[in-house]
């Protein structure tokens, strides 16, 4: 992809609403929002175990109270550093990082603070409560892989804890089993649910990146189009035209021309990089439009009145105007070239409901077959129909021994 292809997808992504908070990539929009989501509903879940834990943290006396109390103090410290960084998307990644870490470190040392086998009781440890909530921060902080194996190690770590504990009494084996199995479960469904989530989010983005990418292509070729239209339109309006018009001056009339063709080729080359030339933003009446090409044609010599029909007073956006103002003055310059500017009309109605403009150029010269017209003569194909339908205009040209008739049509829209 070019750089013209990156500019147009940027610029189309730009009109996809983001939120304030979270601005995503290109590429990104839905899995962005889902890990959001995810994020905040686990913040939100680890306020209610996590109270559950401290409750029957405070209830418990460990026979060596220093080690207890630095592992709770430290497991209780990143938990509520994770729930606060998930519920305002603050550094929620690596706060979610370390409690996990914290956690299983804090459960490998947890049997130090017994002196003695302790059998499990009826009441679960406060450990036991933050086991799936440690698989949850892994679905925040790290990688599929490693979420895989937090839902796998988190419970075995605690089940083995428990039995440490208890001295592996077999009367132990039964209600560590039935927590550890229970653990495994939520945490392997969790996990899975949250893969699903986010490869759905991610299929969806692809999808939209396809889409977009494929307006980027069609853009850029259109873009590339028009610019061929334009540059083709030009060197024939302003170069050929004027180099064609001073080969076959012979008369004073057409030396005027060409003089004058030549000082509009200076001036269109001269502003060939700039958007005045052709892409005026002033609006302009259909008055306007005749007066401009009553100008261009008495600056060929030809000192002809153009009819105005209709409403003269209807607003046109700058660029239609100028197209439609160049167009007619090539049609009037053709006449003039190849005609002599014989039996030469023109005239300019304006139409309110809706809004549209008609511009009718008339001449009684020889005519000519437009079917024949090589490909390389671009006067009739690149100046006046293909520039016409630039604006989604439409431009007729009629033909034959009795003289030529081109009539030149746009009608307003909501593109335009």
């Amino acid at each position: 992809m070019n750089d013209r292809d990156q500019a147009v997808l940027a610029e189309a992504w730009r009109y996809i609403p983001s939120g304030k908070s979270n601005a995503p990539g290109i590429g990104s929009f839905s899995r962005t929002r889902v890990d959001r989501m995810i994020a905040f509903l686990i913040g939100a879940t680890c306020i209610v175990h996590g109270a559950q834990a401290f409750g029957a943290a405070i209830s418990f006396i460990a026979p060596v109270p220093s080690i207890a109390i630095v592992i709770s103090v430290a497991g209780f410290v990143t938990l509520l550093a994770m729930i606060i960084g998930c519920l305002v998307n603050v550094l929620a990644r690596p706060l979610a990082a370390i409690f996990a870490v914290t956690y299983l470190v804090g459960l490998m040392f947890w049997p130090l603070s017994y002196t003695e086998p302790v059998l499990p009781s009826a009441e679960s440890l406060w450990q036991f409560y933050l086991v799936d909530i440690s698989v949850a921060a892994a679905v925040v902080a790290f990688r599929l892989s490693l979420q895989f194996v937090w839902a796998i190690a988190a419970p075995i770590i605690y089940g083995a804890a428990r039995m440490i504990i208890a001295g592996f009494a077999p009367e132990a084996w039964l209600p560590v089993g039935f927590e550890v199995s229970f653990a495994l479960l939520l945490g392997g469904a969790l996990v899975a649910m949250a893969w699903a989530i986010r490869s759905a989010a991610s299929n969806v983005d692809a999808v939209r990146t396809d889409a977009v990418r494929s307006y980027a292509e069609a853009a850029a070729v259109d873009a590339a189009e028009n610019e061929r239209v334009a540059v083709a339109a030009l060197m024939h309006d302003s170069v050929l035209g004027a180099l064609l018009a001073a080969e076959r001056a012979d008369t004073p009339r057409e030396r005027t021309l060409a003089v004058t063709m030549a000082r509009e080729a200076m001036s269109g080359l001269a502003h060939a990089d700039s958007d005045d030339a052709d892409s005026h933003d002033e609006n302009t009446t259909v008055g306007g439009i005749a007066a401009e090409i009553e100008g261009a044609a008495q600056e060929f010599g030809i000192g002809i009145p153009v009819e105005r029909e209709g409403d003269t007073d209807i607003a046109v956006t700058g660029r239609v105007a100028r197209v439609l103002t160049l167009a007619a003055i090539q049609a009037v310059a053709n006449a003039v070239q190849h005609a002599g500017g014989a039996g030469l009309s023109v005239s300019v109605r304006g139409r309110e409901d809706p809004t549209g403009v008609s511009i009718l150029i008339t001449d009684a010269g020889p005519g000519f077959d437009v079917a024949k017209v090589p490909g390389d003569r671009l006067g009739v194909r690149g100046s006046i129909i293909a520039r016409v339908s630039s604006i989604g205009g439409h431009a007729d040209i009629q033909s034959n021994a009795d003289g030529t008739v081109i009539a030149i049509e746009w009608q307003g829209g909501d593109r335009w």
